[in-house]
């Protein structure tokens, strides 16, 4: 049986314009401070009695939040289950490089959040004067008011239990490439999801988010690139096209 290129090689991608396009993005979040613009979303969903409108719903915390974050958690187990299976003599084996890649892209997403946050100490806006706390805003590349408390709010850890199944899309693209766009959606929908959950709760500012989005897409490319991507070898896909477009019936496309 001859196997088509697409069964061994990575369909075609614009790196320079995927991996650009977030470095541009990121790069204009730190010239323009988007302060302004996090703080006049925030204020839609406080008000100075009750706080935040979502800081005590179920429906967000313990749904939205904790839940979610289990199945993200399940997913990520199962990726690593898979992957020793996939080490030996099973039906995974075929998947082995395809399931290091989930484990791989899926751990690093993760598990990037929590020292960028230590490291940066930004305030959630619960924290923060202008929304019934103590602490003074600072932006992101400034530096930290003195407090006996840094912050854990950037970038936003819960926004990246979504945005982390773009490792979804990368891991299909190849192979089945209607299901990729499907885990693309998903990554997108989840992420924006559980970001805005956690602007209604206070937790978060948008931007703390997007950050989020732009750091596990590039994680995830990255991945993608060292351990999936092969480029075709254009002699052997001339061939296979030249053998099947000679075969009686056979209709070119």
């Amino acid at each position: 049986m001859t196997r088509t290129p697409n069964a061994t090689y990575s369909r075609p991608f614009n790196f320079r314009f995927w991996l650009g396009l977030p470095l541009l993005s990121m790069a204009l979040l730190l010239i323009i401070d988007p302060s302004r613009l996090d703080f006049a979303i925030s204020s839609w969903f406080y008000s100075t009695p009750d706080g935040f409108s979502g800081k005590h719903s179920w429906l967000l915390e313990n749904l939205l939040h904790d839940r979610a974050k289990q199945a993200v958690i399940a997913l990520g187990l199962l990726a690593i289950g898979g992957f020793v299976l996939s080490l030996l003599p099973t039906r995974l084996a075929v998947w082995r490089r395809q399931l290091g890649y989930l484990v791989l892209a899926l751990g690093v997403s993760t598990a990037i959040v929590s020292p960028l946050k230590t490291l940066t100490g930004v305030h959630c806006p619960w924290s923060l004067v202008e929304f019934g706390g103590s602490e003074i805003h600072t932006a992101l590349l400034s530096p930290r008011a003195a407090t006996l408390k840094p912050g854990r709010c950037w970038p936003g850890g819960h926004a990246s239990a979504g945005f982390s199944l773009f490792a979804l899309f990368f891991v299909l693209r190849d192979r089945h490439p209607r299901a990729a766009r499907y885990g693309l959606g998903l990554a997108l929908g989840l992420g924006l999801v559980f970001s805005l959950s956690r602007v209604m709760q206070g937790a978060h500012f948008l931007s703390h988010n997007l950050w989020t989005l732009l750091l596990d897409w590039m994680i995830c490319l990255l991945c993608y690139r060292l351990l999936l991507y092969r480029v075709a070898d254009e002699s052997a896909a001339a061939e296979w096209i030249v053998k099947n477009t000679k075969q009686p019936g056979h209709t070119r496309i």
